[in-house]
C-alpha cells in the first residue's frame, strides 16, 4: 500500500514526472541539473519502479542517473503506453496527463527494467548507428546517380566515395575496439566461423543484441523480431506473424540468412526441406533466420565454434 511509482514523460527540453498512486507532479528541465534535481527527489521517495518511454535518445542521460543511483527505471515502447492508456480510458493527451500514464502504467504492469550498458558499449552503438546511416546515405545516393545529368554525376560520385571512406572508419573503429575486448573478441571469432555470418552480422549481434548466449533460444528469437506470435480466436486458427524486436538486427540476420541459404550445409538442408512442404519463399527465409539465431545462441551460451559433418559438407557442395 506504501509503494510509490514514478512515470516520466520526456521531451527535449523538459521531464514531466507524476507519481501513483499519490498523484503528485513535478517538472525539470531535461539537462544535467535537472536530471540531478530528478535523482534526489527520487532518492527521497523511494520508488518501487520509475518508468519512461523511448523518445530517440532524450531519454537516456536521465535512465543512466537514475540507474547510477541505484533507482530502478524501464525504458518502454510508447506503443505499449499508448495502447494502455486507451485501455483504461485515458484519452486526452499533454505531459503531464502523459507522466501520470506511466505511473500507472508502472504500477499494473510493472515492465522489468533492462541492464544499461556501459560507457564503452554506448559509444560501439552509436558508431554501429552511424555505420547504419552511412549506408543509408550509401544507397540513396547510388539511386540518384542512375537519374543524374552529367552536371551533378561528379559531385554525387564525390559524394560516394566520401562517404564509403567513412564506413571504412566505422568498421576500423568497431574491429579496434572488440579487438581491444578478451570477451568481445573471443564471441566475435566464434560468430565468424560460421559460414554465412560475416563482419557486419557479428558486430551487429555483440553490439546490437548483447543478451546472446544469456538467453532460451524463444527469447533471443523474440528479441531478434523473428519469433512467430499466435493470432488464434475461438476455431479459428490464424496466420502466425513476427513483430517487434530489434529492426537493426533482424536486418543484418536477414542478409546473411540469404547467403547462408546457398553456403552453410545446416541452413541450406533445412530452406531446402521447407521449401519442398510448399512454404512460402519469405516464410522459409525468416524460419532460416530464426534457426541460424538458434545456433548463434548455443554456441556462445556454450563457448563451441562451429562444426559440421563430413556428409553436409558434401550436401552443401552438390
Amino acid at each position: 500500500m506504501n509503494e510509490v511509482y514514478i512515470g516520466i514523460d520526456v521531451s527535449k527540453n523538459t521531464l514531466d514526472v507524476a507519481s501513483y498512486p499519490t498523484r503528485k507532479s513535478w517538472q525539470f528541465a531535461n539537462d544535467t541539473t535537472g536530471v540531478n534535481k530528478l535523482v534526489s527527489m527520487l532518492l527521497r521517495l523511494s520508488p518501487s519502479l520509475s518508468v519512461a518511454e523511448a523518445t530517440g535518445g532524450y531519454e537516456t542521460e536521465m535512465a543512466y542517473a537514475l540507474m547510477k543511483a541505484g533507482l530502478r527505471c524501464a525504458v518502454v515502447n510508447p506503443r505499449e503506453v499508448r495502447d494502455f492508456a486507451r485501455a483504461t480510458g485515458k484519452l486526452a493527451k499533454t505531459d503531464r496527463l502523459d507522466a501520470y500514464v506511466l505511473a500507472h502504467f508502472a504500477a499494473l504492469i510493472q515492465p522489468e527494467p533492462r541492464p544499461l550498458s556501459d560507457e564503452d558499449s554506448r559509444e560501439m552503438e552509436a558508431i554501429l548507428a552511424r555505420r547504419r546511416q552511412i549506408v543509408e546515405m550509401i544507397t540513396a545516393e547510388k539511386n540518384r546517380l542512375h537519374h543524374a545529368l552529367y552536371p551533378v554525376r561528379e559531385d554525387i560520385l564525390a559524394h560516394i566515395a566520401f562517404l564509403e571512406q567513412r564506413l571504412q572508419d566505422c568498421d576500423s573503429g568497431l574491429e579496434g575496439r572488440i579487438e581491444q575486448s578478451l570477451v568481445q573478441r573471443e564471441k566475435y571469432n566464434l560468430l565468424m566461423t560460421v559460414p554465412g555470418v560475416g563482419p557486419n552480422l557479428a558486430r551487429t549481434l555483440l553490439i546490437g543484441l548483447p543478451e546472446l548466449g544469456n538467453l532460451d533460444r524463444w527469447q533471443v528469437a523474440a528479441l531478434a523480431g523473428v519469433a512467430p506470435f499466435n493470432h488464434d480466436s475461438g476455431n479459428r486458427r490464424g496466420t502466425r506473424h513476427i513483430r517487434g524486436g530489434r529492426s537493426d538486427v533482424r536486418s543484418a540476420l536477414y542478409m546473411s540468412t540469404l547467403v547462408a541459404t546457398k553456403h552453410n550445409p545446416v541452413i541450406r538442408r533445412y530452406y531446402i526441406r521447407l521449401c519442398a512442404t510448399g512454404k512460402v519463399k519469405k516464410v522459409v527465409l525468416v524460419a532460416c533466420m530464426r534457426k541460424l539465431l538458434t545456433i548463434l545462441n548455443a554456441m556462445i551460451k556454450h563457448h563451441a565454434p562451429w562444426t559440421v559433418s563430413p556428409s553436409e559438407i558434401s550436401f552443401a557442395c552438390a
